[in-house]
């Protein structure tokens, strides 16, 4: 289901939030990161979007279609595997439980701040496209989604 609201983003941080205690744990079977990695690049991911879609204009916006877009935003699925992070989004090879936390408090910040954005901001991405505010969030929701799926995974 396309959910339009931005809250729908805080049980998956705070989900994220939870693992911070076992952020060094890996399973090479899964990922070749740990979890630090997968908490790390998704923040970077909200915190990124959410600045450059505040940062559009909402006036320049237009819809397109997209196939991929279509067919994973209906399925609610994001395939492991499938996709390089661009160098952006990439956690560094270090990564400090202290620069997590400012991280998440950056995200929750950013997240309030999507509810009051024109229906029309935007944000580009580089295979679903041009994102309004429905589809950034829905974006936001599915990707968290899909590194949380990968670090319950590594805990197995």
């Amino acid at each position: 289901m396309l959910k339009k609201h931005p809250e729908i983003l805080i049980p998956l941080v705070k989900e994220l939030e939870s693992y911070i205690a076992v952020k060094d744990k890996r399973n090479d079977a899964v990922s070749k990161s740990d979890i630090a990695w997968q908490i790390d690049h998704s923040l970077k991911v909200i915190n990124l979007v959410s600045k450059s879609f505040m940062n559009s204009k909402p006036e320049l916006y237009k819809s397109n279609f997209n196939k991929w877009r279509l067919l994973l935003f209906t399925l609610g699925y994001i395939p492991r595997g499938k996709a390089k992070a661009p160098k952006i989004v990439k956690p560094p090879e270090i990564i400090l439980t202290e620069d997590l936390n400012s991280q998440f408090q950056l995200a929750y910040k950013n997240i309030e701040s999507i509810k009051s954005a024109n229906r029309n901001a935007y944000f580009k991405h580089f295979v679903f496209g041009v994102l309004n505010k429905k589809r950034t969030i829905r974006f936001l929701q599915l990707h968290t989604t899909h590194h949380l799926k990968i670090i319950r995974a590594i805990l197995k």
